[in-house]
């Protein structure tokens, strides 16, 4: 296991003919955190049983970040995520520019971001950390690529960038997705400097495929000795599918985190 950062792999994606819990207790059996989707999908005690370190899930499940009305809806979805994340223990609550539906793609899509909904995002975000600070936990802000999700409002890491650091809250971290963000941008060790001050969890698959790292373009073993030399210490996930054998990638994604 690596002795730099807490790592963790995404339930969903991975052993997916077998039922949530079983993914949960065999990746607590590898070593692992577990990170879940929609935590509300699913029977809740049989999660609690398994004693499994849940490490994020979605924060909420509808509403968007630049409307009153996407806000307002936002905000009560979060506070029931917040119960259910709080039952199982869950380290970090993750939120998206607007909400997606099926097959990742923005409920409602924007071609342009105007500055009205730069203001109401910002304001959203603090009312937000509001929430998470009289309830004790955590959220984070993920970008998303263009490609799998068109016309998703903040998605760019340097939105997501400009909008955690301009609230600047303990209560607001950046969940950097190294796939979409090489994906988006590229560059991907000067983007985890540049975010290294907010970042509450680092994210990770490789392109093209998003599956375990060592299937396609990105050198993680690389980006990997870079976070560690600048001094990151927090929790990596993998957000990816298994190429082939489940066990395998998981396996894959250690030893590319393990220095």
């Amino acid at each position: 296991m690596s002795p730099y950062f807490q790592l963790s792999a995404c339930a969903e994606m991975l052993w997916r003919d077998r039922p949530i819990e079983w993914r949960a207790a065999r990746l607590t059996e590898m070593g692992l955190g577990v990170g879940l989707w929609n935590g509300a999908d699913h029977d809740l005690a049989k999660l609690e049983a398994v004693g499994a370190d849940y490490t994020i899930m979605n924060g909420y499940l509808r509403g968007r970040l630049a409307d009153d009305e996407g806000a307002d809806l936002l905000l009560a979805s979060a506070r029931e995520t917040v119960r259910i994340g709080k039952r199982l223990g869950v380290s970090r609550l993750n939120l998206h520019g607007t909400g997606l539906g099926e097959g990742g793609i923005p409920v409602r899509q924007h071609e342009q971001v105007t500055g009205a909904m730069w203001i109401k995002a910002r304001d959203t975000l603090n009312r937000i950390c509001d929430l998470a600070e009289q309830e004790g936990v955590v959220f984070t802000l993920e970008n998303l690529n263009q490609i799998d999700h068109p016309g998703c409002p903040f998605g760019a890491t340097a939105d997501v960038l400009a909008l955690v650091s301009s609230v600047d809250r303990p209560q607001l971290r950046i969940n950097l997705d190294l796939y979409h963000t090489q994906i988006g941008e590229g560059d991907l060790i000067r983007w985890c400097e540049r975010c290294l001050p907010w970042i509450g969890e680092v994210q990770v698959a490789d392109n093209p495929g998003r599956c375990e790292p060592g299937t396609g373009e990105i050198s993680y073993p690389a980006i990997a000795s870079a976070l560690a030399g600048m001094g990151y210490r927090g929790p990596v996930g993998m957000e990816a599918y298994a190429r082939g054998d489940s066990d395998a990638a998981v396996e894959a994604f250690v030893t590319s985190f393990a220095l």
